[in-house]
């Protein structure tokens, strides 16, 4: 790598780019449909958005990063500053054009996030709205992805859960450059291991419903009591109903207590709900131990990499093993780069 696309890459701090795209992944799962073109225009658009963030923050900071962290890409000199906010403003209007054709609604979500990214950036990071203004910005990408869908709703539940992850991540970070806080870090564990207990407790807007995951031919899902039956006449439900003391063992609802079975998805949460616990808990109990700056940085880089399972824990229990497994191979890839620049 040249040294030039090096110092975009920490910049841009290229592994945390793996955590992007399961947020709205996570959303469209939750809003109980199939993965389309929208939702690669809302993926898009959220990349945008999140790098964005990304070039904002280290222009915002550049003074600060002055005096305690002269490597970065501004401070040692390697990138303009005029550079960086350039490329914060040409991948804001990127993502929302991007979101822009997934849709009005997703639109209507990807605006506030814009907004929030920059109210952070330039005037909440270092206020005690930070936290939760970056705890917004997660939780709104992730209802990105249900946008695409026009089911926000459905992705709420889902959202609160990841923006909770956020809140907790984002408060430990405040005290990475000094460290000395070992109040953040306990927090976080125990919100972790809150989150963690909560996310199989928990089903999503499919399997709520009792549907089996979107179909194929409509990015719906559909009922599994209706998929064999025929539809006597429009506007009825899609099924027969019997005659008058017709026994119910002769009704076409047989396929019913499948619903109600346990799927492949089911266990997948809780291994993946694990996985997120432990990718963050160790680092999070160092930096309880000894909050020295530099085990608080490696927690705030667990508290980050772990965000790929809770997403992909997310998508599981809302049906999508597929996607939940796709988001989940990003994790490795994103360990992979943090070896050759800082997720922080």
């Amino acid at each position: 790598m040249s040294p030039r696309l090096r110092a975009w890459a920490e910049l841009l701090r290229l592994p945390a780019l793996c955590t992007v795209p399961g947020d709205v992944l996570a959303g469209a799962a939750a809003a109980g449909v199939r993965p389309g073109r929208r939702t690669l225009l809302a993926v898009g658009a959220s990349v945008c958005l999140y790098e964005a963030g990304m070039a904002l923050n280290d222009w915002a900071d550049r003074a600060e990063d002055a005096v305690d962290r002269p490597h970065r890409p501004l401070p040692s000199g390697r990138v303009r500053p005029a550079a960086a906010l350039t490329a914060a403003g040409a991948l804001t209007a990127a993502g929302l054009g991007l979101a822009a054709r997934a849709g009005r609604p997703a639109l209507t979500v990807a605006a506030p996030l814009a907004a929030t990214v920059w109210a952070y950036d330039l005037a909440l990071k270092h206020t005690p709205a930070g936290p939760a203004a970056m705890a917004a910005a997660r939780a709104l990408d992730l209802l990105l992805g249900a946008a695409t869908a026009g089911r926000t709703r459905a992705a709420l539940p889902s959202a609160a859960l990841l923006g909770a992850h956020t809140l907790a991540v984002t408060t430990v970070s405040r005290t990475e450059a000094r460290g000395g806080n070992a109040v953040a870090p306990l927090a976080a564990l125990a919100a972790t291991a809150l989150l963690a207990h909560r996310l199989p407790a928990a089903r999503g807007a499919a399997a709520t419903r009792g549907l089996p995951g979107p179909t194929p031919a409509t990015g719906t899902a559909a009922h599994p009591t209706t998929a064999r039956t025929r539809t006597p006449a429009a506007g009825m439900a899609g099924t027969r109903t019997p005659a008058a003391g017709a026994p119910a063992a002769r009704t076409r609802h047989a396929a019913a207590p499948a619903a109600f079975a346990p799927r492949p998805a089911d266990a997948l949460v809780p291994a993946l709900a694990a996985l997120y616990a432990l990718t963050a808990a160790r680092p999070y109990a160092h930096a309880v131990l000894n909050p020295s700056p530099q085990l608080t940085q490696r927690a705030v880089g667990a508290g980050i990499r772990a965000t790929v399972p809770l997403q992909a824990a997310l998508a599981a229990r809302s049906g999508a093993r597929a996607g939940a497994l796709l988001v989940a191979a990003l994790a490795p890839l994103g360990a992979r780069l943090a070896r050759k620049v800082s997720i922080t």
